[in-house]
């Protein structure tokens, strides 16, 4: 490619870190995992019960899991600031509630990762579990969250769908009992997958 053009690196951009509000400051690459080092772009000092400015206090690291980089585990350490303020004594933390949701261990990032894998690269969970670096549980609960949020919840998700297709299949792994199965398929011609 003769006219090509190169930016300088950037690993904020790289990582996808400034759709969740934050900012690359380090990271540390070994064989089995990725550690990305963040900070919160937005530096929200005001307290929000009475409005007064707060002083910094300390801060602590919060670890997400995040997408995968080559099939290496990636964590994002992002460094978070409490707040005091002055005028009502209140301690309060960094709003992180664009990377993740408060009590989450993946990353919107991740989750967005996973589910991809899933439905479009046909990954197993177990395998999105090892490339986030989290147990099957806390993968399982999280993609099945977050895929009841972006594909079930989606009020558009039929929009344009002409042509079903309905598919009933029946598992006897066992003398008794049978599983079953009802899958429906957009058979819309020109349909994206």
């Amino acid at each position: 490619m003769l006219d090509a053009t190169y930016c300088t690196r950037d690993l904020t951009t790289f990582c996808g870190l400034q759709h969740l509000g934050l900012t690359a400051t380090g990271q540390h690459i070994t064989d089995t995992r990725a550690v990305i080092e963040c900070r919160v772009v937005e530096d929200d000092k005001f307290c929000h019960q009475c409005g007064a400015q707060g002083t910094a206090r300390d801060t602590r690291i919060r670890r997400l899991s995040h997408a995968s980089f080559g099939w290496r585990p990636t964590t994002l350490a992002i460094r978070v600031r409490r707040y005091r303020c002055a005028t009502c004594k209140h301690v309060r933390v960094q709003d992180t509630s664009l990377a993740a949701d408060p009590k989450a261990k993946i990353s919107r990032g991740g989750l967005r990762w996973a589910l991809k894998g899933i439905v479009c690269q046909h990954l197993s969970m177990a395998r999105v579990a090892e490339g986030l670096g989290v147990s099957w549980n806390t993968a399982n609960a999280a993609v099945l969250a977050e895929g009841q949020r972006v594909l079930i919840s989606s009020p558009t998700r039929f929009d344009g769908v002409q042509v079903i297709g309905v598919v009933e299949h029946v598992w006897r792994h066992a003398r008794y009992g049978d599983n079953y199965v009802t899958v429906i398929i957009d058979l819309t011609p020109g349909a994206a997958a």
